[in-house]
């Protein structure tokens, strides 16, 4: 069996990072159902594609929250973190080889990375934009971006409009700045290692310094 691997939500400041591992004994499974990168179709296009994917596919996910990754940022870097992510979701599906999306510039290094936290010998086959030229990682990326938008539905039903949880989103910075104006803490679902939260926490102090 070969797999492919993606994330979702590696760069957000808001909701988890979702990885996805797609098992095919062969890539024609997927070949008419017009799979590609997830950021190239719409949501209605890959919530259609996600349930056919599903039924053609082994699938496996690990969905970490915003407070898992602060706290696993304690220990490794981002990268790290999601090699050993990608290499979880591997595991599950025990396949001879693996195509993982680089999430690091040096492919060769990141499959090094992902492989030695893998518990059996496989072939990683590491590189930059995988999910626009492999079938198997592109059907893992609509299945990681399915699961992590749906994630995000779920935060917004809480916690109101949050966007799309990314810090080039203005509706995610401007929940995000007003949460952490009214409250004593930036909410659970925020990344506090982030920045774009460090910073937002820094502007209040400063103002109520002002105001003082």
């Amino acid at each position: 069996m070969i797999c492919g691997v993606d994330e979702a939500g590696k760069g957000s400041v808001l909701g988890p990072l979702v990885v996805a591992g797609i098992g095919v004994s062969s890539e024609e499974r997927l070949g008419d159902l017009g799979v590609k990168d997830s950021k190239l179709l719409s949501s209605k296009e890959r919530e259609r594609l996600y349930p056919l994917i599903r039924r053609r596919c082994r699938v496996a996910t690990v969905v970490i929250d915003a407070q898992e990754i602060d706290a696993i940022r304690n220990e490794m870097t981002m990268n790290a973190c999601v090699a050993r992510a990608h290499a979880q979701v591997i595991a599950k599906l025990s396949p001879s080889c693996a195509i993982v999306d680089a999430c690091d510039v040096n492919c060769f290094r990141y499959a090094e990375m992902v492989r030695s936290h893998l518990p059996f010998p496989c072939e990683i086959v590491s590189e930059h934009h995988a999910d626009g030229k492999y079938p198997v990682v592109s059907a893992a990326s609509i299945v990681a971006k399915v699961v992590r938008d749906r994630a995000v539905a779920g935060l917004a039903k809480k916690y109101g409009e949050i966007g799309s949880g990314y810090p080039s989103d203005p509706v995610t910075i401007r929940w995000l700045a007003g949460y952490i104006g009214k409250n004593p803490s930036p909410p659970p679902i925020a990344r506090r290692s982030w920045k774009t939260v460090s910073n937002l926490v820094a502007r209040k102090t400063q103002r109520s310094l002002l105001e003082f």
